[in-house]
């Protein structure tokens, strides 16, 4: 048993979550980003990888929309979240988990543990990363039912490369930068029939954006690979 797993992110007409050095602030409009604080509230845990922590510095709470902040989740095989990060500092610790595996060392889990924060150790994949099948049902284990994960692209990729994904809710801004971070890469498709479809689409403008939301259909016949780091 694993919780639903909603995949949302903001990205340009061309597909882009950030220009080629990162830089995302903001590709959407705000009433947009009142749209992610709602999805926030209405999941129980919401989940990104190291590098988004390292880049963004999120707080990943519940403040545009009302509702109580999910549980904190950072896919962080190697534990380099730093300590005073937004998910760590000033008491948020007691609310995160970090995901990790044999690549964390022990005195940075422990100094993590220290601030409050929940370390899963899991195995990891041939890649290094950490298994998210098996965070997946870690987290089911915890009680948590519905996971929301807002990035980065690694994490996506993973994801829906390890068929993960029951719902994808995406802002589409209407803004083109060509070269950038693509949204999802490389998923090992290599034939048309073997796409991921999209089943049930709504899109709804808002703020000069269009919102997709869409439940998530996966080919059979192929084989699943889940790696993040």
């Amino acid at each position: 048993m694993r919780p639903t797993v909603t995949v949302s992110y903001a990205q340009t007409l061309d597909g882009r979550l950030a220009t080629l050095d990162g830089g995302s602030q903001w590709i959407s409009a705000p009433d947009s980003l009142c749209f992610s604080h709602e999805l926030r509230a209405s999941h129980d845990a919401v989940m990104v990888g190291a590098g988004t922590v390292a880049r963004d510095d999120p707080r990943l709470t519940v403040r545009l929309a009302p509702g109580e902040s999910p549980l904190r989740v950072v896919v962080d095989s190697s534990l380099r979240t730093p300590m005073d990060a937004a998910v760590l500092a000033g008491g948020a610790a007691a609310g995160t988990i970090l995901a990790v595996n044999r690549r964390a060392p022990e005195d940075r889990c422990r100094e993590a543990e220290s601030l409050g924060a929940k370390i899963l150790r899991l195995t990891s994949e041939p890649g290094g990363g950490v298994d998210l099948g098996a965070l997946l049902a870690g987290l089911d284990d915890l009680g948590v039912e519905s996971v929301m994960v807002e990035g980065g692209a690694s994490l996506i990729t993973s994801l829906l490369r390890g068929r993960l994904v029951d719902r994808l809710a995406i802002c589409i801004a209407p803004k083109i930068l060509g070269s950038g971070i693509e949204a999802v890469g490389d998923l090992g498709i290599r034939d048309l029939a073997e796409s991921i479809a999209l089943a049930d689409v709504a899109f709804t403008p808002r703020g000069g954006d269009l919102l997709l939301d869409a439940r998530v259909e996966y080919p059979t016949g192929r084989d699943a690979v889940h790696r993040a780091g």
